[in-house]
C-alpha cells in the first residue's frame, strides 16, 4: 500500500514538472518569435506578438520597449512610403496611401488590446486620414466615369460601370449606385429573341418540342453566356419592362430529315456432311449413309440515320446582317442481326451463337426521340458558338 502511494506521488510530481517545463518553452518561444520579428524587421508581426505577450505578463519591461521600438520605426516606414506617393502623378496613388493608412490604423487596433501596451506606446488615431483618402479614391474613380459616359459608346458605359463600381469600394451611397445602375444599362446590349419558326414545315418538329427547344436555347442565352454586358430577352419581357432592343436573334428551323431503315446484307453458304441415313442389318452391323446438308446465313447492318439543320441570325434595329450561321444536329441508329435460311444441321456452333445473339432490330427509335436528340446537339453547338461570338466580341 505504501509503495502504491508513492508511485502515485512521484507521478503527480513528474507531470506537474513537464507542464512547467512546457509553459516556459511556450514562454520563451513567444519572447524569440517577437524578437525575431523585430530583427527581421517584420513590425507588425513583431507589435502583435509583443501585444500578446503583454496580455499574459503586463509587467514585462523588456516586451514593452520591443512593442514602443516596432511602433516607432513600423510609423516612419509608412509615413515615408506616404510621403513619396504624395508625390506622384499616378491616378492610384489615393488607394496606394489609403492602404498605408489603413496599416498603421491596424497597427492601432493591435496595440489598443492591450492596455499595458497602449499606455507604453500612445499609438496615434488614423482615422480621420483613412476618411480623406477614402474620398480622393473615389472622387478619382468618379471623374473617371463621368469622362467615360460623355463618349457615348457601349464600350465606354461598360468602363465607367466599372469605374462606378470601383468608387462604391471608397464611398457607398445611393447617388453612386445610381450612376452605376445607369452606366449598366447604358452598356448592356440587349437582344431580342424572336420565337422560332419551323420553316421546313416538317410534321415531325412537334409545336410541343419545338417550344421545350426554345426554352432551353433561352435558358442557355441567359446563364450561360459569360459576359454581364450581354442580356437575351423575349418579346414578353421587353414589353413588360418597357425597353427597346439593339440587336435581333432570329432562329429558323430548316430542313429535317428522319432517315428509313437502310439495309447492308452479307451472305454465305455453308455446308456440312452428315448421316442422312442408316441401315440396320442387325444389332452390330449398321450401315451410315452420308449425304451434304446446306444453309444460307444472312447477316444485316441496319442503319437508321436522320438529320437536322438550324439556322441563326443576328441583326440590328436597322436590319443589318451582323452575323449569321448554320448548325446541325445528326442521330445514328445502329443494329446487327444474323438469320439463316436452309437445314439447320449444316451451322456450326458459331453460326448458332450468331442467329441465337440478341438484337434491336425491333426497336427502331420512335421520332420523338430522334428529334430530341437533333435539338440537342443542335442546341449544345448553338450554346458554344454564341458563347465564343460574345466573349470575342463584348
Amino acid at each position: 500500500m505504501g509503495c502504491i502511494l508513492l508511485s502515485t506521488r512521484k507521478t503527480y510530481t513528474m507531470t506537474k514538472f513537464y507542464l512547467l517545463l512546457i509553459s516556459a518553452a511556450a514562454f520563451l518561444y513567444s519572447c524569440k518569435s517577437a524578437s525575431k520579428a523585430y530583427n527581421k524587421g517584420d513590425y507588425a508581426d513583431a507589435i502583435e506578438l509583443g501585444v500578446k505577450k503583454l496580455q499574459k505578463d503586463p509587467y514585462d519591461a523588456e516586451t514593452k520597449d520591443l512593442v514602443k521600438s516596432a511602433y516607432t520605426y513600423a510609423v516612419n516606414q509608412h509615413e515615408e512610403n506616404i510621403r513619396a506617393l504624395s508625390g506622384s502623378t499616378n491616378e492610384n496613388r489615393y488607394e496606394a496611401i489609403l492602404r498605408e493608412y489603413n496599416r498603421l490604423q491596424d497597427l492601432y487596433t493591435t496595440i489598443q488590446q492591450s492596455p499595458v501596451a497602449s499606455n507604453a506606446v500612445s499609438p496615434r488615431n488614423y482615422t480621420e486620414y483613412i476618411q480623406t483618402y477614402r474620398d480622393k479614391a473615389a472622387d478619382v474613380h468618379l471623374e473617371n466615369a463621368e469622362r467615360w459616359m460623355s463618349q457615348n459608346t457601349k464600350a465606354a458605359f461598360r468602363n465607367a460601370y466599372n469605374e462606378y463600381r470601383s468608387a462604391l469600394r471608397f464611398r457607398d451611397n445611393l447617388a453612386i449606385r445610381a450612376k452605376r445602375d445607369d452606366a449598366y444599362n447604358a452598356a448592356l446590349t440587349k437582344i431580342l429573341v424572336v420565337p422560332i419558326r419551323n420553316y421546313g414545315g416538317y410534321s415531325y418538329a412537334s409545336n410541343y418540342q419545338l417550344q421545350q427547344f426554345q426554352n432551353e436555347v433561352m435558358r442557355t442565352l441567359s446563364y450561360n453566356m459569360s459576359n454581364d454586358f450581354v442580356r437575351f430577352f423575349s418579346e414578353w419581357d421587353l414589353d413588360n419592362k418597357n425597353l427597346e432592343p439593339d440587336q435581333i436573334l432570329e432562329m429558323n428551323l430548316g430542313r429535317i430529315r428522319i432517315g428509313q431503315p437502310n439495309d447492308q446484307q452479307n451472305r454465305r453458304e455453308v455446308t456440312k456432311e452428315v448421316v442422312v441415313k442408316e441401315i440396320v442389318h442387325k444389332a452390330d452391323s449398321v450401315t451410315k449413309q452420308y449425304g451434304t446438308v446446306r444453309a444460307v446465313i444472312t447477316t444485316t447492318k441496319r442503319t437508321l440515320l436522320s438529320e437536322g439543320e438550324f439556322y441563326l441570325s443576328f441583326r440590328d434595329t436597322k436590319g443589318r446582317t451582323l452575323w449569321t450561321d448554320r448548325f446541325t444536329g445528326q442521330h445514328r441508329w445502329q443494329t446487327e442481326f444474323t438469320t439463316y435460311t436452309g437445314d439447320e444441321r449444316a451451322l456450326s456452333d458459331n453460326d448458332k451463337a450468331l442467329v441465337n445473339k440478341p438484337n434491336n432490330q425491333n426497336n427502331v427509335p420512335r421520332e420523338e426521340e430522334i428529334m430530341n436528340e437533333l435539338y440537342r446537339q443542335i442546341q449544345n453547338d448553338l450554346s458554344g458558338r454564341l458563347r465564343s461570338y460574345f466573349s470575342r466580341l463584348y
